[in-house]
């Protein structure tokens, strides 16, 4: 059976039953208490040394955001690694993340890596060829034989630290690109293996360019469930496999149920979970007094002017300086708007240690300057730039306080600021411009303004259409977005994750207490 033609119609997408998917075994059915075990490349939060102490601080991005409010106090834990290469004794380990874990209410397991490790697995294979060949980025592309040896070296030690802090029958959900191979690792002694992919997946002309594919295809296969964001992302990656694998199965049931199974050297069950936010949470930070304060000040000191917002991580995928360039475009184009708008973008500091990252951020200064140079008067600058990180209550209110939210990434696997930002405003005010190549475009596309990124004039068109939208469109756009968000939080997100992968929900896993973080075996 061919279901190339059929796609659309099977793809798991996000939904709790698998009714149409007989003969799948649910993770861990009838094997007893299960307990839940994420795991990814980094801890939710990070390490770091003043003055000769080290310190915790939680860490910032999609993935946190989204786990930590489901993780909460049900008793699992949360493998990764601690963004250092310097060597914590045990008792430090305790002193230092048994309070965050008695606090978040699960327990914090860190792996290790040494320098070497950090530079040829975190900075070469991830961020050297995964992260830019996944991007649609290849010419970024640093194929060095000796990154793929030392991802396959990190990823051992992550399985030894997983297989000793669970057992058989707990379920494990590998995050992202970091630890593709660790399924494979773990299949004969942690069967309930499951993986989701936070990024994009890209077509067959791309990913055939890996040196490594066919082993990365594989172990891929190796989990239970391999999920994705968007259908577009599940669609490129069935077709790949066919490529390598022409001979091998591809089932899509019959049913309510959409999704398909891959048989290869294992069975394995691939779908769509869009990652989500806490809407509820993100909302009433958007209804809080000091926020609403915050927000007051903010339209204050931009005396009355329109605000557009961009929130980013530093990164050459999020698309900030062919933001920067559409604006100076819109300026010049009309000269009316001068004095009357202003960009606030706010860059959170990312990948500090890795030499393109650094040469970005000047990049993106320089433009910054450039602009503001061009077009700035005595009392109005057309760019407010900051390169910080910011508390959630600064964060709310920034996105509350903006007229426009600007999203326009490159290549984006979801993009939780877009989800965020419409959270952020109840009063259903504010115009959302958002990256067509956004995986929230395609639950979020009917409500916003979508734009190619890589269209100057396009998108300069975009952010006026945006600035002058009667005050009714905004209204029923924002109105749309938010219920879609609201429909599909974080929380129906994981419930629908687990129980595809599992047969459970976040009910399934009441509050529990933590597990010792030293666990002693008989």
């Amino acid at each position: 059976m061919d279901p190339g033609g059929q796609l659309k119609e099977g793809l798991i997408s996000g939904k709790p039953s698998l009714n149409g998917l007989k003969g799948v075994r649910k993770l861990g059915q009838n094997h007893g208490e299960k307990r839940f075990i994420v795991v990814s490349n980094r801890l939710p939060v990070v390490l770091e040394e003043h003055n000769g102490a080290l310190s915790v601080k939680s860490g910032s991005g999609g993935l946190i955001s989204a786990l930590s409010p489901a993780l909460r106090d049900r008793g699992g834990s949360w493998i990764g690694w601690l963004g250092t290469s310097d060597t914590v004794s045990i008792k430090g380990i305790k002193s230092l993340l048994g309070p965050i874990s008695s606090q978040s209410g699960y327990r914090l397991l860190p792996v290790f890596m040494t320098q070497q490790e950090v530079k040829l697995f975190y900075q070469g294979f991830c961020n050297e060829i995964i992260w830019p060949l996944f991007h649609d980025l290849q010419s970024r592309c640093r194929f060095e034989p000796s990154y793929w040896e030392t991802y396959m070296q990190v990823n051992q030690k992550f399985a030894k630290v997983t297989i000793k802090h669970s057992d058989r029958w707990d379920l494990i959900w590998v995050n992202d690109y970091h630890l593709i191979p660790l399924g494979r690792m773990l299949k004969d002694k942690r069967p309930n293996c499951a993986f989701f992919l936070h990024i994009p997946f890209p077509p067959p002309d791309i990913f055939m360019k890996l040196p490594w594919r066919q082993q990365v295809m594989d172990q891929l296969l190796s989990y239970r469930l391999t999920a994705f964001q968007t259908e577009r992302d599940a669609d490129n990656f069935l077709r790949c496999f066919k490529e390598l694998n022409p001979r091998s199965r591809v089932i899509t049931p019959k049913g309510r149920d959409r999704g398909f199974k891959i048989t290869h050297q294992w069975e394995t069950v691939v779908g769509t979970f869009p990652i989500s936010i806490d809407f509820l949470h993100f909302e009433g930070l958007a209804k809080f007094p000091k926020v609403r304060s915050k927000v007051a000040q903010i339209h204050k000191a931009h005396e009355g002017r329109k605000i557009m917002l961009g929130i980013d991580r530093l990164d050459y995928t999020k698309g900030i300086l062919e933001r920067f360039r559409a604006f100076e475009l819109l300026l010049e184009r009309n000269p009316e708007l001068l004095g009357k708008v202003t960009m606030v973008q706010l860059l959170v500091p990312s990948r500090e240690d890795v030499t393109s990252y650094r040469n970005l951020r000047e990049e993106i200064e320089r433009e910054a300057g450039r602009i503001i140079g061009r077009f700035a008067t005595l009392d109005w600058i057309p760019i407010t730039y900051m390169y910080q990180s910011i508390g959630q209550e600064d964060l709310a209110a920034l996105y509350r306080a903006a007229h426009v939210g600007l999203v326009t990434s490159l290549k984006d696997g979801m993009n939780l600021v877009s989800k965020e930002y419409c959270a952020c405003h109840p009063d259903n005010d504010g115009v959302l411009i958002l990256s067509e190549f956004a995986g929230s475009a395609v639950e979020l596309g009917a409500g916003a303004i979508t734009v190619n990124p890589y269209d100057m004039e396009g998108m300069a068109a975009a952010i006026k259409t945006a600035l002058f939208m009667p005050h009714e469109e905004r209204r029923q756009r924002m109105s749309l977005m938010r219920r879609r968000i609201k429909a599909w939080d974080v929380f129906r997100w994981m419930d629908s994750f687990l129980s595809t992968a599992a047969g459970l929900t976040l009910s399934s896993l009441p509050k529990r207490e933590l597990p010792p973080i030293i666990r002693r075996r008989s």
